[in-house]
C-alpha cells in the first residue's frame, strides 16, 4: 500500500479529533473509491451518448427551470390552504 498525504482545515481536524475512534484513513480510501467507482459509471454510461456537453448544459437549465416553476405552484397551493 502507498501513502497519501491529505491537507485539510485547522477546523476539519479539530472536528475530526472529536472522534478519535475513527479509522479517518480507512474514510478517506471509502470516500476515495466511492468517488472512483462514480467516474467509472459515469464515463461507461456516456461513451455511446450523441449529446455534447452544450445539450447537457441546455437540458439542465431547462429542468433547472421547470422545478423551479413547479416549486412555486405548490408553495402558492400551500398558502392557499
Amino acid at each position: 500500500m502507498v501513502t497519501i498525504t491529505l491537507a485539510v482545515s485547522a477546523e476539519l481536524k479539530q472536528d475530526m479529533e472529536k472522534f478519535p475512534e475513527m479509522n479517518w484513513s480507512a474514510v478517506a480510501r471509502a470516500a476515495i473509491q466511492q468517488k472512483i467507482n462514480d467516474l467509472k459509471f459515469l464515463k461507461e454510461f456516456k461513451k455511446d451518448s450523441e449529446l455534447t456537453e452544450e445539450d447537457a448544459v441546455r437540458m439542465g437549465r431547462e429542468v433547472s427551470i421547470a422545478l423551479g416553476k413547479r416549486l412555486l405552484q405548490l408553495k402558492k397551493k400551500e398558502a392557499a390552504k
